[in-house]
């Protein structure tokens, strides 16, 4: 299944899905309500990269299978497309804060569907991409010492070497030392770049 995008279709009338997905490069596992599709997302066989998600299904209905897709840390940022009969502009508002990705209204053409797909699952690998940056530049972060994190903070609020100085009661070239620190740990070329970091890291 290598290459091949997987997605769990739920739906309790799913056969054309079923049937057509596949030619265009997905490997589909089909289940009939909200129920089956939590046990799929149990199960540590297989690993999903997207949920095309029926509204109305016996049992589960779609809302509350999607609120405890969303409850669950392994599948709370997992795209979901609704597909819905209803085109209702509030159920879908009120769906997208529960926290569904897209929605498509049946009856529907195939290549709507695809590319909606292919625009939400752009969007979870650029998402995921940011915050495995995030997530390195947090690391970098946590190496300063809390002196250097002091330094850092007062620089971001625009304070000069001569300031921070002062206020650490140190002398300028000490406090020229932290600052070289910081850029090497960070890897950053000078202040501005150090402060951009920590903003995105939120240290300040």
């Amino acid at each position: 299944m290598s290459g091949l995008t997987n997605v769990l279709l739920v739906d309790d009338n799913a056969k054309y899905l079923k049937d057509a997905l596949p030619f265009y490069g997905y490997e589909v596992t089909s289940v009939c309500d909200g129920v089956e599709a939590l046990k799929e997302l149990s199960s540590k066989n297989k690993k999903f990269d997207i949920i095309l998600l029926d509204v109305m299904m016996p049992n589960m209905n779609g809302w509350e299978t999607l609120k405890a897709i969303r409850a669950k840390n392994d599948t709370k940022h997992l795209p979901v497309i609704m597909l819905t009969a209803v085109n209702d502009d509030q159920k879908m508002v009120s769906g997208l804060k529960i926290g569904a990705d897209d929605y498509i209204v049946k009856p529907f053409v195939l290549p709507n569907l695809l590319a909606r797909m292919e625009a939400v699952l752009r969007r979870a690998n650029i998402n995921k991409e940011m915050s495995l940056n995030i997530s390195h530049k947090k690391n970098l972060i946590t190496s300063l010492t809390s002196k250097e994190k002091e330094v850092l903070q007062m620089a971001a609020k625009g304070e000069s070497n001569k300031q921070i100085a002062e206020r650490l009661f140190v002398k300028e070239v000490t406090v020229k030392t932290h600052l070289n620190s910081i850029f090497k740990k960070l890897k950053v070329a000078n202040r501005t770049q150090a402060v951009l970091l920590a903003l995105q890291t939120e240290l300040i």
